[in-house]
């Protein structure tokens, strides 16, 4: 299934020009105002095969069938972006020596899928040619999906590195905190911007694990030789994460100064109750105390291009109020672009009864766009909206008549 023509970023560019100004001059206008520069993508999750493919056992054709169904969805519904997984869990659905092939796209971890193209490149090929950003989402610290390591290719690093392995809950992480990890990590992510046309390099949520209670995350032999003095186990934590993120950052900037990195963290920074400065929100667990993450210390020293807090709660949710949220992030988010993280997959599914309603996810997306400094929006999941057409002829009617630009591609 060869390709006839890959547009430059420059012709996609123009071509979504070209439908701006067509659109334009028309007698139609949507019921709300659309920005010019809007970030409108969807998350892809090829884990357990959420979104794609719908099976490891399927044809390479039916899975190049199902991929372009998503891709014709999304472009109809005007997006400009899609954030495609592309490593899951220490494995890889591109070629690559420093990690085994995905099972979700070729049914068996470490055996290549049945063709002889390049997945990852016709995926991005595929994109490009609808005027469609593609971001490859790499998730850098689940090392498996389960304790059960029969499955794993001998090329999987639970084999090669079984020092960086810890096992937490049911299933094993890379210790964070292991130099070697981080080389090895950031290297990843350098191999897919040097070899591919990506728009972007993405994370999402999952940095330390999130909380198990009774639970103890062994990673107290590495923090003890190699935490500086007086450094706090939290404070260690945080810094490991600090690190990979500066290293990531470098990298891509290296390879190509213009791929984007942006990360998606848990929608609650820290609680109001923990720190003054957080959100009024009751969190159970917030990315800063108990992921060891801190989003707001990236934006400050200029590592991440920009961020997706995943705000999955409704409008007006009393322990995470999504409206409540938005604005939060809004005050906070200066020095990167911010988009809002929606939660597609909660519309008629979820025991909050706001997501029964139709309009529940128009009106957070409307919400963002009264917010300075909110540029955009992203739905997980993909296949999400797909279920739910009522919700999505809305959209296009009131939100997404008209295509736009991704922000910043006027200046580049």
């Amino acid at each position: 299934m060869g390709l006839l023509f890959v547009p430059t970023p420059m012709i996609r560019i123009a071509t979504v020009l070209g439908s701006l100004l067509l659109f334009s001059c028309g007698m139609f206008k949507p019921a709300i105002p659309q920005p010019k520069e809007e970030f409108r993508a969807a998350w892809i999750a090829t884990v357990a095969n959420i979104d794609w493919p719908p099976s490891g056992q399927d044809s390479w054709e039916s899975q190049q069938q199902a991929y372009l169904e998503l891709l014709d969805f999304y472009q109809q519904l005007n997006f400009n972006t899609v954030i495609v997984q592309v490593r899951t869990a220490g494995d890889a659905l591109y070629p690559t020596d420093m990690a085994p092939w995905s099972r979700y796209l070729s049914g068996t971890e470490g055996i290549p899928p049945r063709t002889a193209e390049d997945p990852l490149e016709w995926l991005i090929d595929q994109a490009h040619r609808r005027g469609i950003d593609f971001h490859a989402w790499l998730n850098p610290y689940r090392a498996t999906m389960s304790l059960d390591t029969t499955s794993l290719a001998a090329q999987h690093d639970y084999y090669r590195h079984p020092d960086w392995m810890l096992a937490y809950g049911n299933r094993y992480y890379y210790n964070p905190g292991l130099p070697g990890v981080q080389e090895h990590l950031a290297a990843i992510m350098r191999e897919v911007v040097a070899n591919y046309e990506v728009d972007g390099i993405h994370f999402d949520d999952y940095f330390y694990p999130y909380k198990i209670a009774g639970e103890v995350f062994a990673d107290s032999v590495a923090y003890q030789s190699l935490a500086p003095a007086g450094q706090s186990l939290a404070d260690w934590r945080r810094s490991n994460v600090d690190s990979l993120v500066f290293k990531v950052h470098r990298a891509v900037k290296q390879e190509k100064p213009w791929v984007q990195f942006g990360i998606s963290p848990f929608g609650v920074w820290r609680n109001r109750d923990q720190d003054p400065g957080g959100s009024d929100t009751q969190a159970g667990q917030t990315t800063y105390d108990d992921l060891y993450a801190d989003p707001l210390n990236w934006i400050r020293q200029g590592w991440i291009d920009y961020i997706v807090p995943q705000v999955y709660w409704s409008l007006d949710y009393p322990p995470a109020s999504h409206r409540k949220l938005a604005s939060w992030w809004a005050s906070k988010s200066d020095g990167a672009h911010l988009y809002i993280g929606n939660a597609a997959y909660k519309i008629r599914n979820n025991a909050d009864k706001a997501w029964k309603k139709k309009k529940e996810l128009a009106k957070q997306i409307s919400l963002a766009r009264s917010m300075h400094g909110i540029g955009g929006n992203v739905l997980f999941s993909a296949k999400s909206l797909r279920n739910q057409p009522d919700v999505t002829a809305y959209l296009k009617k009131h939100l997404y008549p008209y295509p736009a630009l991704t922000p910043g591609t006027q200046g580049e």
